[in-house]
């Protein structure tokens, strides 16, 4: 539909002998000095006003906008594309196969569900490291890849057929995000001669990893990107900017890990959740394209939107390199020159303004890790050890603390001090030397494996190394560090500890490539980093089993052992069942931990081992000097490279061609597949909608604490054949080798239903020292039994049910089925101290009701023990078109009036859209209803 172009912003743009359509932002008063973020919002306001949801009073408050104010204004944001990956994706395309049906009952046509803005999805997330060290562990991981994922893979087929603009990358291609720079991303997009920027929305929140190619983009829910595939614009209130000024270079020794790992800690710490950062100052020129992508990655990590980098000579020069034509490069340059987007627009450009400022001197950056629960806790390298033994004994002793300490010991815990003996096998932890003043309990335990080799084991060693996750994969110059950096390491006769499960799963086919031209792969395979898969792998949990027996002796003598990946992701129970602690590290020192064996380590004094002469190895004889690491990725990648693995992404391998694909508009359902089923949420739905209700005589489904992540909330990992998923799986016939994990089986809601809130390190404070899925059934006198098994006997009793929370529930990636499972659970609202973004607008989205305690209240402030009645009144204003600021909760005591808490909750829906998709019971009933009236 044509702009009604109130500002006349309508215009040509001729780049070369081509013609361009375009919409000035110099049309707008203001727009000079607005953040390139906002430049870039307010051209799509402009290109896509409509003067009802998008009007010129929109246009002018962000052409307008005030950098000091708090946001207010809601406006409309039309993304360009979607983008998704298959562990979130399956379930929108089983969506959007649901509501064809759904559109078809309630009188429409089925045909109009179809994505209108370009949708592609990338298979990344599926394969699992059950093969490592050995050159035939990618054949072998892809072929147990299809084996399991058959169904899906069938499924995904058949929506590449039957929806148009909706590609799929087939598997053992690339991780989403490093596919989506090297190859999706347009930066300039044209449409029906149309120029404008290149914006999307993804699946999976690490879908800022395209920020720094200049592209706005952020992850959403799957139901949200449903919407907007379905030409729903996402609803949003105009940011605050962060304005982050870069100066300086980065010194020898560190890199582009240890740069992302400080402004990580560095923006959580100030505080950014909600807004946009944005990057400026003289040394942005010096931070490579690779490096930017890396940097935009881990914008979930501090909690922002976007974290965006403007266009400029680094962008072309990057579009060059990954095969983008000529053509495209010219267009990118002239758009962002012409619409004051180009970061060194000339001295005629006024400086943008920001809302808050912050600087970073790259030159002060030093090497880190992260860990050993939380991204943003970063340990510089020469502080390792010490944090590591000052954290270690919580992780003993069943009481983890915050990283780097230990004093979140109970006073009369008797395990509490570091070096007690306990109960356990070799006669329980002994206190282990005490070079730095701190003690460290250890359990030495003697292994011997299937092959006959023999190894003693402990607290602390590195359990997996390994290098993944398209954050740093994506990078050249971390993953040609990582490799010269095994190439010296093999040169002096080192190896890699044989308890350590190495992997190396690239996000790309270019990274094979060029460590095939440089010659790196013999040394990376001689220490066990054979190539894998292309996939995120360990970072989502894919790590894949231990060996068994050490396995086993970690589990019987509870050890607390550690990973080290080069990922952007170490919640607790996210890696591995088998590993307590979860460290993040750029590639090379994944493999320096590898070659150590053990986080107990101190680089800079403890030698790695001995060289064939006999002379102590250190860290530092191996690290490989900046310069010649450049030098190998100029000799080593070439624009062919993109352009030859890019030339035919989507046709896929002879395993992904010869799979059977169903036809037809509508999907034929399987009523005995257990991985796609139709889900229920459209069972009855009518053309009107049914007015929103109170909440009465409801029960805690779960209390919980601070930073509940979606990852405790999402099924995810692999399924215990004891859990209520399991067992649903058994009685459905599936062998329990056959189980696979949950991400796999997201397009079964029975499945996932059980396995929400079943984390193995979920803490329901209903419970007294209990881990997992579990709850208390008050409708069997408090009975201990699983969180479904209770909500199914809840549902059964038509008794309503609500979460307590602390602080940032839902942080973590934008898992759809955190929201989705919470609504099939019977959930009706959750009460949180506060939200991350992106699960508040997904329980919207799914009809749940998010409520925030009082400022400076809490469920504990307030007396708030979980066993309490909940009722909430209030919430009909709804049916009026207006939000509540705040409804009334009333929390009543078994049998006890006397003892009523009641407290007026903030009602955290946030615009006048969000309200409509929560009357009409979820954002997916309001699209519905919306293209059948036409």
């Amino acid at each position: 539909m044509a702009s009604a172009n109130s500002f006349n912003a309508h215009g040509e743009l001729k780049v070369g002998g081509n013609s361009y359509e375009v919409y000035r932002l110099s049309a707008v008063e203001g727009s000079e000095t607005l953040p390139y973020s906002l430049k870039v919002l307010l051209e799509n306001l402009l290109r896509t006003e409509d003067g009802a949801n998008i009007t010129a009073d929109h246009i002018r408050a962000v052409g307008g906008w005030d950098e000091n104010a708090e946001p207010d204004t809601e406006i409309q944001f039309t993304p360009a594309r979607v983008i998704m990956q298959d562990f979130t994706g399956v379930p929108c395309v089983v969506d959007l196969a649901t509501m064809r049906e759904a559109v078809a009952d309630l009188g429409g046509d089925a045909a109009r569900i179809n994505p209108l803005s370009p949708a592609e999805l990338v298979i990344d997330h599926s394969v699992i490291i059950d093969v490592f060290g050995r050159p035939d562990a990618f054949e072998k991981n892809v072929e147990i890849e299809y084996q399991r994922n058959r169904e899906r893979y069938q499924f995904l087929r058949w929506g590449q057929t039957a929806f148009d603009d909706f590609k799929v990358v087939p598997p053992g291609t690339g991780i989403v995000h490093q596919v989506n720079i090297e190859h999706l991303a347009r930066t300039v997009m044209v449409r029906d001669g149309v120029a404008y920027p290149d914006t999307c929305v993804g699946t999976d929140s690490h879908t800022t990893m395209v920020n720094g190619l200049g592209v706005l983009g952020w992850g959403v829910g799957g139901i949200e990107a449903e919407a907007a595939m379905l030409g729903q614009p996402v609803s949003m209130l105009i940011p605050r900017v962060v304005g982050f000024k870069l100066s300086g270079s980065i010194p020898s020794g560190a890199t582009a890990t240890d740069v992302v790992l400080t402004i990580t800690e560095k923006l959580r710490k100030h505080g950014v959740v909600g807004k946009f950062v944005e990057f400026y100052g003289e040394g942005v020129s010096q931070v490579p394209l690779a490096n930017r992508a890396t940097i935009g990655n881990m914008s979930p990590e501090f909690g922002s939107t976007c974290a965006i980098f403007p266009i400029d000579d680094v962008t072309l020069e990057y579009l060059r390199l990954t095969g983008r034509s000529e053509e495209s490069v010219a267009l990118v340059e002239a758009y962002a020159k012409e619409q004051g987007m180009w970061l060194q627009a000339g001295p005629d450009q006024p400086e943008a303004r920001y809302s808050e400022y912050l600087e970073l001197d790259l030159s002060t950056v030093v090497p880190s890790i992260a860990g050993p629960k939380r991204p943003q806790d970063r340990i510089a390298l020469t502080d390792a050890k010490s944090a590591f033994r000052k954290v270690l004994p919580t992780y003993v002793s069943h009481h983890e603390g915050d990283p780097g300490t230990a004093s979140s010991f109970p006073a009369s815990d008797p395990t509490a001090q570091a070096g007690t003996s306990t109960d356990g096998q070799n006669g329980g932890d002994k206190p282990a030397d005490e070079g730095d003043g701190l003690d460290r309990p250890s359990r030495p335990v003697s292994v011997t494996t299937a092959e006959g080799n023999t190894f003693e084991i402990d607290h602390g060693i590195v359990s997996i190394a390994s290098i993944t996750s398209c954050t740093n994969t994506s990078n050249p110059s971390v993953m040609m560090a990582a490799a010269m950096l095994a190439k010296n390491a093999v040169d002096k006769g080192l190896s890699v500890a044989p308890w350590v499960k190495t992997s190396m799963a690239p996000g790309s086919k270019v990274v094979s490539d060029y460590y095939e031209k440089a010659g790196m792969w013999p040394y990376l395979e001689k220490l066990g980093f054979h190539l894998v898969g292309y996939g995120c792998t360990t970072c989502i949990g894919n790590s894949g089993p231990l060996n068994d027996e050490i396995s086993k002796a970690i589990n019987d003598n509870d050890l607390a052992v550690v990973s080290v990946l080069s990922g952007n992701r170490n919640f607790e129970g996210r890696i591995n069942p088998d590993v307590k602690m979860n460290y993040l590290a750029s590639p090379p020192l994944v493999i320096a931990y590898a070659l150590a064996g053990t986080m107990d380590f101190d680089f800079e004094s403890e030698p790695l081992g001995k060289d064939t002469d006999g002379n102590d190895v250190f860290l530092r004889d191996l690290w490989p000097a900046p310069a010649d690491v450049e030098r190998t990725i100029a000799d080593s990648i070439t624009k062919e490279m993109f352009t030859s693995d890019y030339a035919d992404v989507f046709a896929g391998d002879e395993r992904w061609q010869s799979l059977p694909t169903p036809e037809g508009n509508t999907f034929e359902w399987d009523a005995e597949s257990t991985y796609v089923r139709k889900p229920p949420y459209f069972d009855g739905m009518q053309m009107e909608t049914t007015p929103v209700e109170d909440i009465a005589g409801a029960r805690v489904l779960a209390k919980l604490g601070d930073s509940v992540t979606t990852d405790h909330i999402s099924p995810a990992g692999s399924i215990k054949a004891d859990s209520p998923a399991g067992r649903y799986l058994a009685d459905h016939g599936v062998a329990r080798k056959d189980f696979n994990s949950y991400g796999s089986r997201r397009g079964n809601h029975e499945v996932m239903i059980r396995g929400t809130f079943a984390n193995i390190r979920l803490k329901n404070l209903l419970l007294d020292g209990v881990e997992g899925g579990f709850t208390r059934n008050f409708q069997a006198g408090g009975e201990q039994t699983t969180i479904f098994d209770a909500s199914a006997a809840y549902q059964e009793a038509g008794v309503p049910l609500v979460i307590l929370a602390g602080k940032e529930y839902g942080s973590g990636s934008s898992r759809d089925w955190a929201a989705k499972g919470t609504r099939l659970l019977g959930v009706k609202a959750v009460i949180a101290e506060s939200y991350e973004r992106i699960h508040r607008s997904n329980l919207i989205g799914m009809g749940v009701l998010p409520l925030q305690f009082p400022q400076g209240e809490s469920a504990d402030s307030l007396g708030l023990d979980g066993t309490e009645t909940f009722s909430v009144s209030g919430v009909t204003e709804l049916n009026d078109g207006t939000t509540p600021r705040t409804v009334k909760v009333v929390a009543e005591k078994e049998g006890s009036e006397s003892s009523r808490v009641s407290f007026d909750a903030v009602v955290r829906i946030d615009t006048p859209g969000e309200a409509d998709y929560y009357r009409n019971g979820g954002i997916l009933q309001y699209v519905l209803r919306s293209l059948v009236n036409g």
